[in-house]
């Protein structure tokens, strides 16, 4: 057994791939591939997997992200069309209905530094202005503090690790000392609220895995994490960021079109009625390059 093995855990039934992050002694500290899971495990049992041989739960993950890509890269494609008809219907000229959009921005935190790339990524591939720190869980509090001012988003993701502890007393899940890093969680929502307390104003998408999705609500997050207390794909954050990020302002998200747009469904995201942050400007922006100006300023 190495780093970066990939590997499944027997007693599990060999149902999520993970990768191998570090080996002490007889036990390896393991993180999933696709799911939002930090774990350790005994290295007798732990079976490599080849790179293209991987679990039917992350298989389905695999199929269950590029659907959600799709339906996300259409719902944007509708949005466009709607803009467009409307501005139609407001002017005469159909010169004049060229506009340009701005979607909503996005302050990303991740307690965990390769989901970060991935997610920024996806941001990129479907073309949401988005800024991402990787940031420790219980860290992530101060930083809002300190960023919020500075990068003004419409939107901000805390998300990283997180899951229900094992304990030799029965959990409840009621209390916040059952999981690992909800709590952490909940402290950088309230952060973020006195920043902005109005929940239209700032939206904020919180949780990681089987985080407490009631909770993190209670708090003032308007999308959070698992109201199943589930494992959550690493992008279900940003799925959840970018689907209100390109809901009109005008409009709010739709919450079926959120539970078919992430990977996890509605027992692993969920929230409450909230607007979106799109919105469009006239006229269209000029290519500076090429504009042709007499200077008039002394």
């Amino acid at each position: 057994m190495s780093l970066g093995d990939l590997v499944v855990r027997k007693s599990y039934g060999g149902d999520v791939t993970f990768r191998v992050e570090d080996i002490q002694r007889d036990k390896a500290i393991i993180k999933g591939t696709e799911f939002r899971l930090l774990a350790d495990s005994p290295v007798n049992d732990l079976v490599r997997v080849p790179a293209d041989q991987i679990s039917g739960k992350t298989q389905q993950a695999h199929i269950k992200a590029g659907e959600s890509l799709n339906l996300l890269q259409r719902a944007r494609q509708q949005q466009a069309a709607r803009s467009q008809a409307a501005l139609i219907g407001e002017w005469s000229d159909p010169v004049e209905s060229t506009y340009f959009e701005m979607p909503g921005k996005v302050l990303h935190l991740d307690g965990d530094p390769g989901y970060l790339r991935k997610c920024l990524s996806l941001y990129e591939q479907l073309r949401v202005p988005a800024e991402g720190h990787h940031v420790h869980e219980s860290a992530m509090a101060d930083t809002l503090y300190r960023l919020l001012p500075r990068i003004r988003p419409d939107i901000v993701v805390i998300t990283g690790h997180d899951g229900v502890l094992k304990q030799p007393q029965p959990y409840d899940l009621y209390s916040l000392k059952s999981y690992k890093n909800s709590q952490n969680f909940v402290a950088a929502i309230q952060v973020a609220r006195q920043y902005e307390r109005h929940l239209d104003s700032l939206t904020i998408v919180a949780g990681a895995c089987q985080s407490h999705f009631e909770a993190l609500l209670r708090a003032g997050a308007n999308f959070a994490s698992s109201p199943g207390r589930i494992l959550i794909h690493a992008l279900d954050p940003v799925y959840v960021a970018a689907k209100a990020a390109f809901t009109s302002i005008r409009e709010t998200v739709n919450m079926g079109d959120l539970f078919h747009q992430t990977i996890s469904g509605s027992r692993g995201v969920g929230g409450i009625e909230t607007r979106g942050s799109y919105r469009i400007g006239l006229p269209k922006l000029e290519n500076l390059s090429t504009l042709k100006v007499t200077p008039s300023a002394i």
